[in-house]
């Protein structure tokens, strides 16, 4: 597994599928029919850039507010995402990547939910970076406090379904399963949260823990590193939804859904 790097992001704010701000180009262009372990050889160092939240992700309460489902998913293959020709034609830019996840157990549903948890998921994630031409020679990427989501690796995450969007300048965003934010994707290997992937490196949730006991705004993750998802189940249940925040959701669904 890749040894961690920070390194300035040279995209500045990058955004995945549970972050809000500048996209990438490339994350949103077709998917190649290549694998990424045919047509890549990252380096070992990651790329970490930074991304505001969707939406709060961090407590037990923001999930059962803003989440649908809160799932347990494997990720099973990826596929590279081409640089557009402005990128290439710079010699610097962005591989994204297409993360598919298999939906293993559906741990919690938000009473009332529309739309049933997927059995599948595929997941925008960030790819790699590379520089003077070289499209082989690349940099892994990733979000600051976030997985990566790598292939062989198991995640527990808080999900909502999303309508179509259609804002005041006329873009469109289509209907999609979101994740909230930093908080709402954790590494979940041997079936122990806070265990797994982490930044583009694997973390054992005891290290994780015992770092983490310091840490002001404790999360899901801290609080229950190393427990199964039983524990979090139980936590799921006990914790009581922001009822005001829901419905102030509901009213902005409403005036930004193209239907």
């Amino acid at each position: 597994m890749s040894n961690r790097t920070r390194i300035a992001a040279a995209a500045g704010i990058i955004a995945a599928a549970s972050v809000t701000g500048i996209i990438v180009a490339a994350l949103a262009a077709p998917a190649a029919d290549h694998t990424v372990q045919e047509a890549l050889e990252p380096r070992s160092e990651v790329m970490l850039g930074n991304g505001s939240d969707h939406l709060p992700s961090v407590t037990a309460t923001d999930w059962v507010t803003y989440a649908d489902h809160v799932i347990v998913v494997e990720a099973v293959a990826e596929q590279a995402i081409p640089p557009t020709a402005g990128e290439l034609e710079r010699g610097e830019g962005v591989i994204g990547r297409i993360v598919s996840l298999t939906v293993e157990d559906v741990l919690w549903s938000r009473e009332g939910a529309t739309t049933a948890a997927p059995a599948t998921w595929e997941y925008s994630g960030l790819g790699w970076h590379f520089a003077e031409g070289d499209t082989t020679d690349t940099t892994e990427m990733a979000l600051l406090d976030f997985p990566r989501v790598e292939v062989g690796h198991q995640y527990v995450m808080a999900i909502r379904w999303e309508r179509a969007v259609c804002d005041e300048d006329g873009e469109y965003t289509p209907a999609q399963w979101r994740g909230l934010g930093e908080g709402s994707e954790i590494p979940y290997d041997d079936d122990t949260i806070g265990n797994g992937e982490s930044e583009g490196t694997v973390q054992d949730a005891a290290t994780f823990a015992a770092a983490a006991e310091d840490e002001a705004d404790q999360g899901v993750e801290e609080l229950l590193a190393g427990e199964s998802a039983d524990a979090l189940v139980g936590a799921l249940n006990s914790a009581v939804p922001d009822s005001a925040a829901q419905a102030e959701m509901t009213t902005m669904d409403a005036e930004t859904s193209c239907v």
